[in-house]
């Protein structure tokens, strides 16, 4: 079957579906609510500048407070000089159970630095990363990272084989290339390439939105994993929704009393981290996402975007979800 236990290193994990890393999302309070509701067989941080870390920027070492969090957990990193990747990964990973390497990020303000992306245009920096990363620490280290830089620059495969050379554990595939950024359709046959290519776990990302979308990538990349990322926004029952069907099992419809229950107990645990201003401001795409294609979701969305007292938003989704 498509679903199993996945060993990374020395760290199994209980299930091949993964949540993935995404900047500004993946925060303790949706990790916690991911793992009540889903059980994804790892998740993973917000990405974090290798950099900050590196001179003690205490906003950054915030990113990674797990704390009475349920295990196994990556800890995501991103920059481009390898003793500075090597000393942060060393410094963090005795609270992480897998250190990951962010070589997929798209995003200008990281790409300008020569991170994220940008590495893939640097093979033999890329080895040296890795390499770095895996002599400072003695936890299982993973590379995600995207099928290219543009299509004139596609070289995963080229680029995985040097990961596995270095000593990583398992690598993610996006595949589409950091000039595509999300849009278009993920190229599975990059991503099949890289399983042919390497020994290592590969794990497939991209566009899985649906328990068909996941069987279509085991069925046609092979791959030892799946990673969900923009699909489980405002849908955190996605990834045990697939686990469910690609098992046989029947999926759990969500009812909107289910959903509010959510939405309240996803708000109250980002007040609880990090205070009721940033809170409601930073909850507000989270529940834009969730109301997503409800009746008069548009209305609504104006409503809650204006709202700075968590009392006054309960109460405004309490009277909006009682009235559909």
């Amino acid at each position: 079957m498509y679903i199993h236990k996945l060993k990374i290193g020395d760290v199994e994990l209980e299930n091949n579906v993964l949540l993935a890393p995404m900047a500004g999302i993946t925060d303790l309070p949706f990790r916690s609510i991911c793992k009540k509701y889903s059980n994804p067989g790892l998740v993973v941080t917000e990405m974090v500048s290798s950099k900050a870390l590196f001179y003690n920027d205490e906003k950054t070492k915030k990113l990674l407070n797990i704390k009475n969090e349920k295990r196994p957990i990556a800890f995501q990193i991103f920059g481009s000089d390898p003793e500075v990747m090597g000393k942060t990964a060393k410094e963090i990973s005795e609270n992480a159970d897998i250190i990951d390497i962010n070589m997929g990020c798209p995003a200008p303000k990281v790409v300008k630095n020569g991170d994220g992306s940008k590495l893939l245009l640097s093979p033999n920096l890329v080895g040296e990363i890795v390499k770095s990363v895996v002599e400072n620490v003695n936890k299982p280290v993973t590379v995600k990272m995207r099928k290219g830089w543009n299509n004139e620059n596609i070289n995963a495969v080229e680029i995985a084989k040097i990961i596995e050379e270095a000593g990583a554990s398992a690598i993610t595939v996006h595949g589409r290339t950091r000039e595509e950024y999300y849009s278009g359709h993920v190229d599975l046959d990059i991503i099949k390439n890289v399983k042919e290519n390497v020994r290592i776990p590969v794990i497939g990302n991209g566009d899985i939105k649906t328990a068909e979308d996941a069987r279509k990538m085991f069925e046609y990349t092979d791959v030892d994993g799946i990673m969900i990322g923009r699909g489980t926004l405002g849908n955190p029952w996605l990834i045990t929704n697939i686990i469910k069907e690609l098992n046989r099992e029947q999926k759990e419809e969500i009812s909107n009393i289910q959903k509010l229950s959510v939405i309240k107990e996803h708000l109250t645990l980002a007040v609880k981290e990090k205070g009721e201003y940033i809170a409601i401001r930073e909850m507000r795409k989270h529940i834009c996402w969730y109301i997503k294609n409800l009746k008069d979701s548009s209305t609504i969305r104006e409503k809650v975007n204006k709202i700075e007292q968590i009392n006054e938003l309960v109460e405004v989704l309490e009277e909006y979800f009682n009235n559909i």
